[in-house]
């Protein structure tokens, strides 16, 4: 038999959880048919959901037909529980949508539908309640093909209507359908598995109309995933069992699982665990069975694992990425006087490794505890699972709403922390993404220049932090976080440094950069009497809401649109009263916006970012053997490695590339008209003209964009000779016949290199190899050849120099030899690969060429 497991999901009180016990029912699963206005349904088993009547937490059944053994997954359909909705979709094959045949697509069935086309979901629709007076089916397919897709195709009729309405939605299946007159199941079977087509169906749960059709549509329209033979697993849920064992509930999406097996994953905080499984069960609503393995497709729930967190993937399967839906409001929890607040944190632990979204946030500094959730509803269930797992009643001050805060334009963060026997620096460019993005972070920084487990270490530090902004201390979004460069040392760093470090970094970038607030908005739908409608729209104007044109049916009209989460969260009150209680809003979550009152918000809450020591901006250097604090603003003049963002002359505008390429031009004319008036004057020069008319000491004439040390002096390009050679594709062919002829390619290039460059740069050459060789030094044009003595490496010359140098002068030193870059970065230079600087130097030949051309 196939397995199959199917969610199923629905807006608020279109008869999903009735859906789901008709099916149990009909199959045989239950005995008896169970009520949720009687609080006795299989699924809704938490004493909460039985009283409220709503289905607050994921609950699994399982049932099956004559080819096929469903595993049905009963999700939240009340927007406040919909993070619970989003985890569950993670492990599904097929998801049923249900809709009210009275009220057709509503706000939060949009979420929805953006949710499974997210996860890539298949969807069938179930259109519920059609036994209603109101239900009009033509008006639900319109509605539906509006609302959500075209594609949505009725499947309540024949064979042959089937396969003509399906082939209504493919190209594929037409060409099929004109050649054969019929399009045949397993077309249609691959269209749904590839949401190309969405079956419609149309039916009571509660008459129990349709549902025997419905469940053979759904044995005879899907088809089981491809499993792999290695162990996989997607872990969707934490729960605990009435003994307070931690049960892991995941889907097995390759090979198998044992008892007693033991497993090895990292936890949330990145720490590797092992875990052995001591029960694997599969449920039914509350009760359970258990089995010594569970197969690839399968939906069981394990003890004897701790650590592991919804979301999680096991073996081959990856974790999942940012959730879609996040909590919008934070509220302040009061406690009972007698209770002790270190012990409230955690037990308020267990209900957040239960539920993820449900961000528990201590402050240290005021000794309190925020939790950030999606509305009152959540609030009020939260209220009594507190009360009935840990025995004390809680408050909860008036909500706020939570805030986020981004950049607008990309920036270079710099960390350093160097107290005595501790060195780690990181940059991190901080660049903006599209709202929506959430976090990503990435690393651009070459091995030579940091070790990969230090870069690992770094990219862990950036994901395991929640990271605020400056603006009002809110958490940061929207931003891409790329590690661009790093220094250790040998000797003294640590992996505690780089969490200081890579804090530090994104902190200061911040700082530096120029921050927007952001808020939440929803999307609503107001449903109101005509006459209210220029009240609706007054107050809408007056919440800085958007809106479309009113829809007007008959005595009602319905406005759509969105508003900041702020000003229309407790309008639902007004509503109520100026329709006299025959208005309607409701809404979904739509993500976060720019703020419409930024300076307001600021103000009233009063951050201070300065003052908030837990998140500094400041680095830390090392003098003299004691470490001292440097300020954000000031750590560019104390870094020890150069910014990528103005490194390098890609970064440099086409003007300033002009202006060098102009300087170099105009100096060499210059020299050739000083040559012509001196021969005309003193006669023809017999000997090396370089040599007789040596010139002084180029000045540096880079524009940087940031403050480096106050260097004295020129700055120093030194160039590893032979290194260059042979990692210089063109340089090494020629060495390969004649390195002489090699040497004197490069001599020459480095000869215009210095000309647009403007550094003091020194070529050096190894002899070491050669007997009785004394070190040679010579200026030929404009640059210093070095020819090392005998037993001197170019490699041992350069280090030496460059820390001689590095005391007073800026230096630079073109190299790929690993070891040496070492040596260069702990001697203060910085280093330059020689595929770096091959791109430096064909940037610089393209500006003095751009040039010449420009002037004939």
């Amino acid at each position: 038999m196939k397995k199959i497991t199917v969610g199923i999901t629905a807006h608020v009180d279109s008869g999903k959880t009735t859906l789901a016990e008709a099916m149990l029912y009909k199959t045989g699963t239950i005995r008896k048919l169970g009520r949720v206005d009687s609080g006795n349904s299989t699924l809704d088993t938490n004493s909460i959901e039985r009283e409220r009547g709503i289905t607050i937490f994921s609950s699994q059944a399982e049932f099956s037909t004559d080819n096929t053994c469903f595993t049905l997954l009963d999700t939240p359909g009340h927007v406040d529980f919909s993070a619970e909705t989003e985890r569950t979709m993670c492990v599904l094959d097929y998801a049923i949508l249900v809709i009210s045949g009275t009220d057709g697509v509503q706000s939060h069935t949009s979420t929805l539908w953006k949710l499974l086309r997210k996860y890539e979901i298949p969807v069938f629709i179930f259109v519920n309640k059609m036994d209603l007076i109101g239900a009009d089916k033509s008006f639900i397919v319109k509605n539906l093909a509006s609302r959500l897709s075209e594609n949505c195709v009725d499947f309540s009729g024949t064979d042959a209507e089937i396969s003509e309405n399906s082939a209504m939605c493919c190209e594929d299946l037409m060409e099929q359908y004109v050649s054969e007159g019929k399009v045949d199941d397993t077309s249609i079977i691959n269209a749904i598995a590839e949401r190309r087509i969405f079956p419609c169906f149309f039916g009571s749960a509660l008459k129990m109309e349709g549902i025997e059709e419905f469940i053979n549509l759904l044995d005879r329209f899907t088809c089981e995933p491809e499993h792999k033979s290695e162990f996989g697993a997607k872990i969707y849920k934490i729960s605990y069992d009435p003994k307070g064992s931690r049960l892991t509930h995941m889907k097995i999406i390759g090979g198998q699982l044992k008892m007693r097996e033991e497993l090895i994953y990292n936890d949330a905080d990145g720490n590797e665990v092992s875990g052995k499984l001591s029960s694997i069960r599969f449920y039914s609503g509350e009760k359970f069975r258990t089995a010594e393995t569970a197969m690839a497709g399968e939906i069981c729930a394990v003890t004897g694992l701790n650590g592991t967190y919804a979301g999680q993937g096991l073996g081959i399967a990856e974790n999942s990425g940012q959730a879609f839906l996040e909590p919008v409001m934070t509220y302040k929890i009061i406690l009972p006087d007698e209770k002790n607040i270190y012990e409230a944190i955690k037990e308020l632990r267990i209900l957040e490794d239960e539920d993820p979204q449900l961000h528990i946030l201590w402050n240290e500094q005021n000794r309190e505890i925020h939790i950030q959730l999606m509305g009152a509803v959540q609030l009020e269930v939260l209220t009594k699972l507190i009360e009935e797992k840990f025995g004390y009643t809680v408050h909860f001050s008036n909500g706020a709403v939570t805030y986020k805060e981004t950049i607008i334009d990309a920036v270079e963060g710099v960390g350093h922390y160097e107290p005595l026997r501790h060195y780690a620096e990181a940059h991190i460019l901080m660049e903006p993404l599209p709202t929506g993005s959430g976090l990503h972070f990435d690393t651009d920084c070459s091995e030579d220049e940091l070790d990969r487990n230090w870069q690992r270490l770094i990219l862990t530090h950036l994901a395991e932090k929640t990271h605020i902004g400056v603006l009002t201390g809110s958490p940061i979004t929207d931003m891409k976080l790329t590690l661009v460069s790093g220094k250790a040392h040998l000797k003294h760093t640590e992996g505690g440094d780089f969490r200081q470090a890579t804090y530090r970094a994104v902190r200061q970038g911040l700082r530096n950069a120029e921050s927007v607030l952001l808020e939440p908005y929803y999307n609503y739908e107001l449903e109101i009497p005509t006459e209210n409608v220029g009240r609706a729209i007054s107050d809408l104007q007056h919440m800085a809401a958007e809106f479309d044109t009113p829809e007007n049916s008959g005595e009602m009209s319905v406005i759509r649109g969105s508003a900041p989460v702020s000003e229309i969260n407790d309008y639902q009150s007004e509503v109520i009263a100026y329709t006299h209680g025959k208005g309607h809003l409701s809404f979904n979550v739509a993500g976060y916006r720019k703020c419409h009152n930024t300076d307001e918000v600021i103000s009233a809450i009063g951050y201070d970012c300065d003052s908030d020591t837990e998140n500094s901006a400041d680095s830390v250097f090392c003098s003299h053997g004691a470490g001292f604090i440097v300020k954000w603003n000031e750590v560019y003049e104390h870094m020890h490695l150069p910014l990528k963002l103005s490194q390098g002359i890609d970064a440099e505008s086409s003007e300033q590339k002009i202006a060098k390429a102009k300087r170099f031009i105009e100096k060499a004319v210059s020299d050739e008209e000083l040559m012509e008036i001196f021969e005309r004057t003193y006669g023809k020069i017999n000997r090396d003209p370089v040599r007789a008319f040596k010139k002084t000491k180029a000045i540096s004439i880079e524009d940087k964009k940031i403050h480096l040390p106050k260097y004295e002096g020129p700055d120093y390009l030194l160039v590893d000779g032979y290194n260059i050679i042979f990692a210089w594709e063109d340089l090494k062919k020629i060495s390969e016949e004649n390195l002489d002829a090699a040497r004197g390619e490069l001599i020459n290039r480095m000869c215009n290199y210095q000309g647009y460059d403007g550094s003091e740069l020194i070529l050096v050459f190894d002899a070491y190899r050669v007997k009785g060789k004394h070190r040679e030094v010579e200026k030929y044009c404009n640059i210093n050849i070095v020819y090392t003595k005998e037993s001197e490496t170019a490699d041992s010359y350069i280090e030496r120099v460059s820390h001689e140098l590095s005391r007073n002068h800026r230096v630079r030193v073109a190299t790929s030899d690993g070891i040496e870059q070492m040596i260069i970065l702990g001697n203060g230079a910085m280093r330059i690969s020689a595929a770096e600087f091959r791109k430096r130097y064909d940037a610089a030949e393209r500006s003095i060429k751009e040039f010449i051309d420009s002037m004939k």
